[in-house]
């Protein structure tokens, strides 16, 4: 790792005292989301007899839609949010590019086709309360890893425009699988095939979500101490290098842990678009362009944004629930374009 970030830019020293006070209205959001999630949803609940330990779990439909329905996909889009936002900030650091997300580079479309295939070998029931597509969405998201991995990496060297590049591929070829996959389906697969490609937190119980805690604790946690050398390599390799930081290192690692943590909560979840776009650009107007700040910050405002979003996808037509990643993709869809106009004289220039 290299040494305080303030050795580049001019960027001021990030004490204890500063990093709190500039996460606390990020964490602050967050718990309120946390908070209000279950207790939002097109069936009212009962909450004093939800939470009444005299009356048989059996028996008590109000703490059945609460402890298994709404708090486990609060908590599922909370970890969602965060993994898209934090990754998505560390791939625009990565490729300095602002409008980069973590789909950018194939992982979404990597998972999409483990789902979609899984789902055409008829593999979509659950064993033992477990199914496979997720694990087979997670097969197909390293596969596009390792894939783009092994096509960028040069002698010594992890080439970004490579990486770029190599990444849109993948994502364009698997595409063109899951349209072949969906050809070849019945009406009743292809139905399940874009339900799942729409993106949802509708899980039951707490499975789904222990199975992404791990990786997304892992990513989270590696992307979050890459922060102060992606900070020194957002102003060029050449700079990061004469800097000493380990080029090289630092692009693969921030690839394969940020990936890694997407990968997690798109098997879970879907592919849930935009998030990784939208959140960390709405984060710099408040925190700055501090990796060490945007990082932390994305992940709890990520969280935030996507069970807020929820809540309206559960909210908005009443007892018919809009998939969130349509409403994520609505909201995206003109974020994206403004993004290319404020940027347009950047992009045109090649910069």
């Amino acid at each position: 790792m290299s040494g305080p970030i303030e050795i580049s830019a001019g960027m001021r020293p990030l004490s204890p005292a500063r990093f709190a006070a500039r996460l606390a209205p990020f964490v602050l959001a967050l718990a309120a989301a946390a908070v209000l999630g279950p207790l939002v949803g097109p069936v009212k609940i009962d909450f004093a007899r939800a939470l009444d330990a005299t009356i048989p779990a059996a028996l008590n439909e109000d703490r059945t839609v609460l402890l298994s329905l709404r708090v486990p996909r609060t908590i599922l889009a909370m970890l969602c949010g965060g993994a898209l936002a934090a990754a998505g900030a560390a791939f625009q650091a990565l490729l300095r590019n602002p409008l980069a997300e973590p789909y950018t580079l194939g992982v979404s479309s990597g998972a999409a086709l483990g789902a979609v295939f899984a789902i055409k070998l008829g593999l979509d029931v659950s064993i033992l309360g477990v199914s496979p597509i997720p694990f087979a969405a997670f097969a197909g998201s390293l596969v596009a890893m390792g894939v783009i991995y092994g096509l960028s990496r040069g002698r010594g060297a992890f080439p970004t425009s490579v990486l770029l590049l190599a990444g849109v591929t993948v994502s364009f070829f698997f595409a063109s699988m899951i349209l072949f996959i969906h050809y070849l389906a019945d009406f009743t697969e292809n139905q399940q095939m874009i339900r799942w490609m729409m993106g949802g937190l509708d899980v039951v119980g707490m499975r789904a979500v222990i199975q992404v805690v791990p990786l997304w604790l892992v990513g989270m946690i590696a992307v979050f101490l890459l922060s102060p050398d992606l900070n020194v390599l957002s102003f060029g390799s050449t700079y990061a290098h004469g800097k000493g930081v380990n080029v090289p290192r630092t692009q693969k690692a921030t690839f394969i842990f940020a990936s890694m943590m997407t990968g997690a909560v798109v098997s879970a979840a879907g592919p849930i678009g935009f998030v990784g776009l939208i959140v960390p650009h709405a984060v710099r107007f408040f925190t700055g362009p501090d990796m060490r700040l945007v990082v932390p910050a994305s992940m709890c405002a990520g969280g935030a944004f996507l069970i807020f979003c929820d809540i309206a996808a559960r909210m908005i037509l009443g007892e018919a629930e809009i998939p969130v990643g349509v409403l994520t993709a609505m909201l995206g869809g003109p974020f994206f374009l403004f993004l290319l106009m404020r940027h347009r004289e950047r992009l045109s220039a090649g910069d």
